[in-house]
Formats: structure tokens, sequence, C-alpha cells
């Protein structure tokens, strides 16, 4: 039989310090519990990074990287499930069989999360189209250069405007897609709710926990950094830790109400 989410929201409590190493520290565990099916996991990811990368160094074409910004959203909140799935069962005992956690997986699609998807690729989408106009606005009318192999003009003042405006509005829509998705997602594996309540209830959870909310973002941002240093490998490590780390950070959340 399979599971069914309970209906409505869980009571959610305050976010504490101490329960960020905690989340961190059973995320580790789970890890090392059930490694493989980290590796499963996270090879999604580092597949399609590194096929992607191969692609645009091959032809030459960075357009491929607006596949990868639709490619990612779509496949990584389904494959997050499958990491907050494994932990759950470890939580309660059960057993991790691969095609009970899959048809987990599978099952959301006819749920809410290709709908949370789909708010992520719009975001994602308005972002590039942003970029493309920050461009356009800072050096539209610098000398034309191939910026592949010359940066140059990116040392110029207008350059330099330009990267700065570009990373302070980067941030911004970086931090409004953490606060309506950190809770977000693993809250629709747990319940059965809309997917525009489980980012609002996601939002308000980090409006009302700024800080360690803020520092939770830093420790995924810093470890997803490092982890895609090394041509994506850090990934196999950092993924699945942040993904059960996720997981276990919400249910502590909702334990703590």
């Amino acid at each position: 039989m399979p599971d069914t989410p309970q209906e409505g929201l869980p009571d959610m409590g305050s976010v504490t310090l101490p329960m960020l190493s905690e989340a961190l520290r059973r995320g580790w565990a789970d890890m090392r519990r059930a490694p493989f099916y980290g590796l499963f996991f996270a090879s999604v990811y580092v597949f399609l990074g590194l096929v992607l990368v191969a692609v645009t160094w091959t032809t030459g074409k960075t357009y491929w990287l607006v596949f990868a910004a639709v490619g990612f959203p779509l496949v990584g909140p389904f494959a997050a499930v499958g990491l907050y799935e494994v932990s759950r069962r470890l939580d309660q005992g059960r057993p991790l069989v691969m095609s009970e956690i899959l048809s987990v997986v599978i099952r959301q699609s006819g749920r809410q999360l290709p709908s949370i998807c789909a708010i992520i690729i719009m975001v994602f989408l308005f972002w590039f189209f942003l970029a493309h106009m920050i461009f356009a606005l800072f050096l539209g009318l610098s000398t034309m250069t191939n910026i592949s192999s010359s940066y140059d003009v990116f040392l110029s003042p207008n350059g330099l405007a330009m990267l700065a405006v570009g990373t302070a509005v980067g941030g911004v829509f970086a931090l409004l897609l953490y606060m309506i998705t950190v809770i977000a997602l693993p809250l629709l594996l747990d319940r059965e709710v809309d997917f525009v309540t489980a980012m609002i209830t996601s939002f308000q959870v980090v409006l009302a926990n700024p800080v360690p909310m803020l520092l939770w973002a830093g420790v995924i941002a810093a470890l997803t950094f490092a982890a895609l240093l090394p041509w994506f490998l850090g990934l196999f490590l950092v993924l699945p830790l942040l993904g059960h780390a996720t997981w276990h950070l919400y249910r502590l959340l909702t334990l703590a109400a």
C-alpha cells in the first residue's frame, strides 16, 4: 500500500542554531547508513551537469546553459524527494527498497511537485532575461569583444558596475527561491497540501527565523560552491548530506511545535 500523506499543514516551531547542527549530524548519519541511495540520487545532478558542460564546451554555444536552467529545476526536486524518502524510512525503521522509493518519487509527478518546479523554472528564466538586460544596459555600447576569451571588458568601470548589479540581483533571486522551497519541498512529500500553501509556509518560516535560516542558506551555498569546483564531483558528497539534512531540519521544525 502506498503511503497516504496526512492532510493539512503541521504545526511549525522555531528554528534554533543547535537545530541546524543536529540536522547536519543526522543527515551525515543517514548518508553513512544508506550510501548507495545518496550516490544514486546525486549522480542525477552530476551526470546532467557534466553533460551540459561537455556540450557547451564542444559546441561553444552558451545557450545550452538555458537548458541547464530548465533541466536542474525539473530534475532537482524529484531527486531531493528521493533523499527525503530515504531519511523518512530510516526514521521510521522501514526497509529501504529501491523500487518502493522510486515509486514514491514517481508519484510526486501526479501531486504538487511539478507545479513548484514550474515556478522555479519561471523564476530562473526571468533571471536570465534580467541578466541579459543588465548586460545590455552596462556593456551594450562597448566595443565588441569575445567575452569568453578576453576578460578586460569586465575590469572596465561599466564592467565592474555590471558585475556588482548582476550579483546583487542574482542574490535576490537566489534568496527568493530558497525562501519558497527550503521547507516547501519536504512539506509536499510529508503532507497533502497545495504548492502555493507550501511555498507560503516556507517563506513564512524563513521570515520568522531570519538568523538561523539565512545561516542555513549560507551553509548550503558554501558547501555547494565548494562541491562544484572539482568537476562537480564534490556533489556526490554534498548533495546527499544536504538532502538528508533538509529533511531532518523540517522534521525537527515540526517536532519543536
